[in-house]
């Protein structure tokens, strides 16, 4: 079992100075996590990502580094499952590019400080719009579905190009799930619409996928009067 998330007060720092000591908190807090641990909570983070994205055909998604929630797993299981996985291809200048998932074997670091990233042909920023489920990487998501990231913006860019009706689904543990805490929000943040932890997964209650579904749920009550 981890340790409490303990959050520092951030309450009248500008918004970039509350962000920048909450991912300090946030990323410490991964860091005392056991290898055996990571290990156990990436398969568990394997399963409520299958059950999340449903029968999606393409999901852009994201390769983990370091303690982030692991994603290697979920990543050969959607490729197991025939589903076309979009992964994140910097370019220079962190330019919003992506490339298709074949193989944990052919992701490559290809710059210093970046994530792996797949071989073959780079696409486009446009081509998440392609996505029927949006996995993204966080440290932390509150209730309203503000989502705080590495700090690069990469991700709040990227999603602008998404499908808006490709939900986005945030992977984070349990302990960075927080339900009284709001989250410093700028105004390039993009919300997301729902959350995987290790031990569930489900639809944010502002999300308007969390509205079509209670509505979908109440029309097949109706019909089966």
């Amino acid at each position: 079992m981890s340790r409490p998330l303990h959050l520092p007060p951030t309450a009248g720092l500008e918004t970039l100075d509350a962000k920048q000591e909450l991912r300090a908190a946030i990323r410490a807090h991964r860091n005392a996590r056991s290898a055996k641990a990571r290990q156990a909570a990436a398969e568990h983070f394997a399963r409520h990502g299958m059950e999340a994205i449903g029968d999606a055909r393409c999901v852009a998604c994201y390769v983990s580094t370091g303690a982030e929630p692991g994603s290697g797993l979920l990543l050969e299981a959607m490729r197991a499952a025939g589903i076309r996985v979009l992964l994140p291809k910097l370019g220079p200048g962190l330019e919003r590019s992506w490339g298709e998932f074949r193989g944990i074997e052919e992701l490559k670091v290809r710059a210093p400080g970046r994530p792996p990233e797949p071989a073959g042909p780079v696409l486009q920023p446009e081509e998440i719009a392609r996505a029927e489920a949006i996995i993204a990487p966080a440290l932390a998501v509150d209730a309203e579905g503000t989502r705080l990231g590495q700090g690069g913006g990469w991700y709040d860019r990227a999603l602008l190009h998404r499908d808006p009706d490709a939900p986005v689904f945030a992977m984070i543990h349990e302990a960075e799930l927080l339900a009284d805490i709001r989250l410093p929000r700028a105004e390039h943040d993009v919300l997301v619409d729902a959350v995987i932890t290790e031990e569930r997964w489900f639809l944010l209650a502002g999300s308007p996928f969390h509205v079509e579904s209670r509505r979908a749920l109440a029309e097949g009550s109706d019909s089966a009067r």
